[in-house]
């Protein structure tokens, strides 16, 4: 059992035991979705048996609803170091920037400022704008090189008379470089502009404040780096957007107080933006899955671990001759992106699943493999998966000596 006073091998050991899905591979792809706590599944199935066997229908489960929400919500805020009333749940990072992004009253000839290395998850509801001729979409070509100064000195220039919005990621979903967050979100607030974050690749995975980066929005998932199930999100709303905004979309969830007679009494904290109904199974593992991370296994060394396990992975892949490494070491998270000289990135990916059943993805701009790293991931597990891509790095696809393989003879 993970507990928060083991030792760093003896918690590690512990962690391996209770997420199964790590000995099927190594597990190098949260950073699309992550592994799920054995003991988060258990909590989903057992709320999915109660609602299959009692039923969900009776109005007295309404309570027992808001409060799953509730503490959803409040393991959003622990993990982003904000109050509670700052949460929104939502259904994904995608949900929640549309959320944020629909909620100013857009006019022709407003402005959005972000860069070309964003996720279409961020970049779909600013199109969206341009489609409909309400917004300007500038779009930078900074952020994704780690270069500070530059990427500060750009949107420096950018955020121009007019810009409603600066909507950009945390971390690079592509290189895995961490943005200068606070110093644009000065700029932006100082013109007038709000500002909205794409946490995906930051939430869980290394400490963030939402109070400290004093942005306006931050959308985040539930089922990467919190290791929780897939369609459940949040989004945390700073002071300055409750103050001015009102929700595009809204639904029994985001009033106090609502009926057909004209009654609408918005909630006055970030529940505004809740609109849907959201799976209670899912609902419950989101909960489990970030209190694990906070009580159990420890922020500490989620954060510590997984960062130095990063950083080491780097370092050897960028010692292979013929590796480049994409990432920058002094501005990054827990992804690693890297190119293998003469590799299209979909062929060497291929090939390291086959030799060491490596789970990890390809960015397709890049031609590059995203590898991602958790707190869960051992030494030797990246040992193996390096030393197969310092062999791909000494071959080509036509050199590399083929996997032996065991045929299998049946009953004729």
């Amino acid at each position: 059992m993970v507990g928060p006073f083991q030792s760093d091998a003896d918690k590690l050991a512990a962690v391996r035991q209770a997420i199964p899905s790590l000995a099927a591979g190594i597990y190098l792809n949260a950073g699309f979705v992550g592994p799920i706590p054995a003991e988060t599944a258990a909590a989903m199935a057992e709320m999915a048996a109660w609602e299959r066997d009692t039923g969900r229908a009776h109005v007295d489960s309404i309570p027992d609803v808001m409060q799953r929400m509730a503490e959803a919500r409040a393991g959003v805020a622990a993990i982003m170091g904000t109050d509670v009333s700052s949460v929104a749940l939502t259904h994904s990072t995608t949900d929640g920037m549309n959320a944020a992004t629909l909620a100013i009253d857009w006019h022709p000839g407003d402005r959005v400022v972000t860069t070309r290395s964003e996720h279409p998850g961020g970049l779909g509801p600013l199109y969206a704008l341009r489609s409909r001729g309400q917004a300007a979409v500038e779009l930078l070509d900074v952020g994704a090189d780690g270069d500070d100064a530059r990427t500060i000195a750009a949107f420096d220039v950018a955020i121009a008379p007019g810009t409603r919005l600066v909507s950009l990621s945390h971390v690079s979903w592509g290189t895995g470089a961490v943005l200068p967050i606070a110093a644009i979100a000065d700029l932006a607030h100082a013109r007038g502009a709000l500002v909205l974050v794409d946490g995906a690749q930051a939430a869980g995975a290394i400490p963030t404040r939402f109070d400290d980066l004093d942005v306006d929005f931050y959308a985040l998932p539930a089922q990467k780096w919190l290791l929780g199930p897939e369609g459940m999100g949040a989004l945390v709303v700073g002071p300055r957007a409750l103050d001015r905004l009102t929700p595009a979309i809204a639904g029994w969830f985001s009033f106090e107080r609502v009926d057909g007679q004209g009654t609408a009494e918005w909630w006055p904290d970030a529940r505004r933006f809740e609109w849907p109904m959201f799976h209670r199974p899912s609902v419950v593992g989101m909960a489990r899955s970030i209190g694990w991370l906070s009580m159990f296994v420890g922020l500490d060394f989620v954060y510590g671990r997984g960062r130095a396990t990063a950083r080491r992975a780097l370092d050897r892949l960028a010692a292979i001759p013929g590796v480049t490494v994409l990432t920058p070491p002094d501005r990054m998270a827990t992804l690693v992106s890297f190119r293998i000289d003469g590799w299209p990135a979909a062929a060497a990916l291929e090939e390291l699943g086959r030799r060491v059943f490596a789970i990890a993805r390809t960015i397709d701009a890049l031609d590059a493999i995203r590898i991602s790293i958790g707190f869960y991931t051992s030494d030797d597990e990246l040992e193996r998966f390096c030393a197969e891509v310092a062999l791909l790095a000494a071959h080509t696809p036509e050199s590399l000596p083929p996997r032996r393989t065991l045929a299998m003879l049946g009953e004729p």
